[in-house]
């Protein structure tokens, strides 16, 4: 569907942070930039992640997402920018900062010949939270407490990845860094892990999700921060992203008249006839009613008149794929 022209919410397109109070901060990276060689992968991103939200980190493949969450976790040094998290710059005050960030990068690290719960039991011994309350705890919210006796070799992907957030949870961190956590995940384990996430949300954890799968990030994200070449697109709720961005559906007896009666309109030179005679338009100041007065008035009546909402993938392919943009991202 061609139309109508995106243009993304004017107040979200600087790739400044939004104006809040700095204390609802959680997140914040400021002219964030990373260069390998002659590519620059990330360039002068700034985002703003607030505190309790569930903020949706998206961008194609070699956009620069997995970069700059390695560079928020410590893991990668930036070639410029800051990234700090909770108020602290990350580099400087390294080790105070990420003892309150749990993260998951991709697939997470499981010994496959451990039970659910010795996994969590060596990784608690290693960061001295050696709780078996804890250990409870986080078993009991990812839901594996049923099979936390289980060798990890026996779990589906889905278990493998709870189990993962579950290692990301021991030290009840504040934020939560999440890098496709549903990746690879069949359709059950997609719901799984949504319903996951939602619970963790309801505890008032920040979480930063970054995922291919944006039906569920449509579904469980309070704003998006789209990036394209490692430069930032723009940062909105996903509601602002889709508001106003749907189309009509027309049921007409005389469908090619109607066709060209519309497309003479400024409003309807983006109209399409499909195959089966239905025609897709946008409407004279996006209402309805106007559409339909309009069909009455050059002899077309309408049989039915439906509104279809651009959901978030079609807003983020029109964002993502525009033509010319220079290279870069990793």
């Amino acid at each position: 569907m061609a139309f109508p022209t995106f243009v993304p919410p004017a107040s979200t397109t600087t790739g400044q942070p939004s104006a809040h109070n700095d204390s609802e901060i959680v997140l914040q990276t400021q002219a964030l930039t990373k260069v390998f060689g002659s590519r620059t992968a990330v360039d002068h991103l700034n985002l703003a992640v607030r505190r309790g939200e569930v903020f949706g980190f998206l961008g194609p493949n070699g956009a620069g997402k997995t970069t700059t969450i390695r560079m928020a976790l410590g893991l990668i040094t930036p070639t410029s920018g800051s990234v700090e998290i909770l108020g602290q710059n990350v580099w400087q005050q390294r080790d105070r900062v990420l003892s309150q960030v749990g993260a998951l990068i991709e697939t997470p690290a499981l010994h496959l010949y451990m039970s659910g719960r010795d996994n969590l039991q060596a990784v608690a011994s290693i960061l001295g939270t050696a709780d078996a309350r804890r250990i409870d705890e986080v078993l009991g919210l990812v839901d594996l407490s049923d099979r936390q006796r289980d060798r990890v070799s026996t779990y589906s992907l889905g278990m493998k990845q709870r189990l993962g957030v579950a290692v990301a949870l021991l030290d009840d961190p504040q934020v939560l860094i999440l890098d496709e956590p549903a990746n690879g995940l069949d359709p059950a384990g997609i719901v799984e892990m949504r319903d996951l996430l939602r619970r963790l949300a309801t505890q008032g954890k920040t979480i930063v999700i970054s995922s291919h799968v944006l039906s569920e990030v449509q579904q469980i994200c309070t704003r998006v921060a789209i990036i394209n070449h490692g430069k930032l697109v723009t940062t909105s709720t996903i509601d602002d992203l889709t508001r106003g961005q749907g189309y009509f559906v027309i049921h007409v007896e005389d469908a090619t008249r109607a066709f060209a009666a519309i497309k003479s309109q400024p409003w309807g030179r983006e109209a399409t006839l499909e195959p089966n005679l239905t025609i897709h338009t946008a409407a004279p100041d996006g209402r309805g009613r106007d559409l339909v007065s309009f069909l009455v008035g050059v002899g077309c009546v309408p049989d039915q008149v439906a509104y279809e909402q651009v959901q978030l993938e079609e807003v983020f392919l029109r964002l993502t794929s525009t033509p010319g943009a220079a290279n870069g991202g990793a």
